[in-house]
């Protein structure tokens, strides 16, 4: 009994916390939603940026050090 009391109160006290959660949960309204989307898409450009320029400094140096 004391076993099936271990599993079942943390489950219990997830459930509980989970539906709380999804009650306080709400959609985002129009300003909120292109505010996320546009700073989303400024992380993907910025990251993009930065994987390019790595990589455009990353070829010349690899040759350099293979000497192909």
């Amino acid at each position: 009994m004391d076993a099936i009391q271990s599993v079942a109160g943390p489950l219990h006290e997830f459930s509980i916390d989970s539906a709380r959660l999804l009650r306080r949960c709400t959609k985002p309204d129009r300003r909120e939603f292109t505010k996320i989307a546009s700073a989303t898409a400024i992380g993907f450009a910025v990251m993009g940026f930065i994987g390019y320029f790595v990589r455009l400094l990353h070829i010349p140096v690899n040759n350099i050090l293979i000497g192909s």
